[in-house]
C-alpha cells in the first residue's frame, strides 16, 4: 500500500520561520489543523508520524523519541527543546499529583497577570529611557529631564546592568565551569541555586528562593540550566521572554508560569523539528552512499544514451533502439530516487544505514553503550549536549569512503515510513518511465545511419 502518486515530503523548515507571533503559536498547541500533531499525508507527514504519537511512544524505529532525540542532538542541534519540553509535561504530572494543601502555596499565573506584568515593564521603562549623555546636553534648559529619568535607566529588566571588574571575572570562571563535563547542579564556584539568583538579579529581580513552594529548589536548576544567560542549554529565548518567565518564577512554581516559554519551545518543535526530523529519516542511507546512487544514476543515463546512439549509427533495425530504455529506465530512477535521499538498493530490502552514532554502540565496549548516552540525554537535568568528544566521532571521521557507502544494515521498522519510501519509489519509476520513453521515443524516431 502506497499513498497517494502526488505525496511530497516535507520540505525543510528553515530556523528563522520559528519567529512568530504569540496567537499563532498557542493556535498550534491547541491542535490546529495545520499543525504537525494532526497533519495530513498531503503535508508530507501521516497522521502514523504524527509529534504527538512520536512523543507518546506509539513509533517503531527509527522515528522513536529516541531517534528524535538523537536528531535533534547530532543533527538539528537544539535537543535543549525537547528536553525542556519532555521536563514540563512530567513537571505538569507530579505537579497535578501534589495534595491541594501544596499547590496552594504556588498560586496560578494567569494570562491575565502575565500580559499586566509585561505592560507594566513596559510602562515603567518608558520614561525612563534617557541616557546620561542627552541629559547633559539639555542640562540648565526648560527641557532639563528629572533626575530620576536619568538615574533609574538602569531598571531596565531587559538590558544586563554592567558588569563590575569582579562580576566580569566571576562571569568568565562561570562560562568556563559550564564548558566542563561534570554536574550541573553545582560546580566548584556556583551552585545552581547561586546560578539561578544571577539570573534573577540581571533582570533586576529581588527574588528569595521560597523553600516553602513545592519544586522550588527544582525550578531554580531548571533555571539555571535552560534560562540563565549561559546555560549549558540555554533555550533561544528573547529577552522579554526571559524576563517574563523570570518575573512569574520569582512569585510562583505553578506551571503556569512556564506558559509562554512552553509555547515557543513546542511550536518550533511541532513546525520545525519534527518536519526536519520526518524528512531526514526518509533518507535511507548515508550521505557518502546517497552521492554513491546518484553517480550510478547518472552512468545509467549515460549508458542508455551510448546504447541508442551506437544503434542508431548502425544499420540495425529500429526495434532494437528500444534497447537502450533499460539504461534510461533504470538511471533516471536511481537518479529521482537519490534525488530525495534514497537508495533504490536499500529500499528493495527496506533497510537503512545504520547512523555514526549507531555504529560503534555495540562494538566500544570501553564508551557508553547507546542506552547510557540515550539516558543522558533524556536527563533533563543534566549538563550541555555537546558531543564532541564522544568516541565514535574520531572513529566515522577516519572510516574510509567505501566502507561508508557499504555500512551495516538495518531493517526498518516502522510500517508508515517503509510506507512513504514505497510511495517515493513508485514516484520514481513512473518518472523514469515517461522520460525513458520520451528518450527512446526520439532515436527511433531518426533514421537509420548504417555507418556499421
Amino acid at each position: 500500500m502506497v499513498y497517494s502518486l502526488a505525496y511530497r515530503r516535507p520540505p525543510h523548515v528553515d530556523s528563522t520561520r520559528s519567529s512568530v507571533v504569540d496567537d499563532e503559536k498557542r493556535q498550534s498547541i491547541g491542535g490546529s489543523t495545520v499543525n504537525s500533531g494532526s497533519s495530513s499525508v498531503s503535508f508530507g507527514i501521516p497522521d502514523a508520524l504524527s509529534f504527538d504519537r512520536i512523543i507518546s511512544g506509539g513509533t517503531c524505529p527509527p522515528c522513536t523519541t529516541r531517534d528524535f532525540m538523537n536528531y535533534l542532538i547530532y543533527i538539528e542541534h537544539a535537543a535543549e527543546n525537547l528536553q525542556f519540553f519532555l521536563w514540563y509535561r512530567d513537571y505538569v504530572k507530579r505537579f497535578d499529583a501534589l495534595a491541594s494543601g501544596e499547590k496552594a502555596l504556588a498560586p496560578v499565573w494567569t494570562v491575565e497577570q502575565a500580559e499586566a506584568e509585561a505592560n507594566a515593564t513596559q510602562n515603567t521603562l518608558a520614561p525612563k529611557t534617557i541616557s546620561p549623555e542627552t541629559a547633559a546636553v539639555f542640562k540648565g534648559t526648560d527641557f532639563a529631564p528629572p533626575k530620576a529619568s536619568v538615574v533609574e535607566v538602569r531598571g531596565n529588566p531587559f538590558n544586563t546592568p554592567p558588569m563590575t571588574p569582579n562580576a566580569e571575572r566571576a562571569s568568565m570562571i562561570q562560562s568556563e565551569t559550564w564548558s566542563e563535563v561534570g554536574s550541573t547542579f553545582a560546580t566548584s564556584n556556583k551552585s545552581y541555586n547561586q546560578k539561578a539568583g544571577d539570573a534573577f538579579q540581571g533582570a533586576d529581580l529581588k527574588w528569595q528562593p521560597f523553600t516553602i513552594q513545592p519544586f522550588r529548589e527544582e525550578v531554580s536548576r531548571i533555571i539555571s540550566i535552560y534560562v540563565a544567560d549561559g546555560a549549558p542549554r540555554q533555550l533561544n529565548l528573547s529577552s522579554k521572554e526571559r524576563a517574563s518567565l523570570l518575573h512569574a518564577l520569582a512569585i510562583t512554581t505553578h506551571p503556569s508560569a512556564f506558559r509562554n516559554v512552553v509555547h515557543t519551545v513546542e511550536w518550533s518543535l511541532r513546525h520545525q523539528a519534527h518536519p526536519n526530523f520526518i524528512r531526514w529519516t526518509i533518507c535511507n542511507g548515508n550521505r557518502p552512499r546517497v552521492i554513491f546512487a546518484r553517480g550510478l544514476g547518472v552512468g545509467g543515463i549515460v549508458g542508455g544514451i551510448i546504447a541508442a546512439v551506437l544503434i542508431t549509427l548502425s544499420d540495425a533495425g529500429r526495434g532494437w533502439r528500444v534497447l537502450s530504455a533499460i539504461g534510461f529506465l533504470i538511471g533516471v530512477a536511481t537518479l529521482i530516487a537519490a534525488w530525495k535521499g534514497m537508495c533504490v538498493v536499500l529500499h528493495g530490502m527496506h533497510h537503512r544505514h545504520l547512523r555514526p552514532w549507531e555504529l560503534f554502540a555495540e562494538d566500544d565496549s570501553s564508551s557508553s553503550s547507546d542506552f547510557e548516552m540515550s539516558k543522558g540525554s533524556f536527563d533533563t537535568l543534566g549538563s550541555s549536549n555537546s558531543y564532541e568528544d564522544e568516541p565514535w566521532v574520531a572513529k566515522y571521521e577516519k572510516r574510509n569512503i567505501i566502507r561508508k557507502v557499504f555500512d551495516r544494515e538495518v531493517w526498518i521498522q516502522e510500517p508508515a515510513l517503509r510506507q512513504i519510501q514505497d510511495t517515493i519509489f513508485l514516484q520514481a519509476v513512473l518518472g523514469a518511465f515517461i522520460i525513458s520513453a520520451v528518450a527512446v521515443g526520439v532515436f527511433v524516431a531518426l533514421p537509420k545511419g548504417s555507418f556499421f
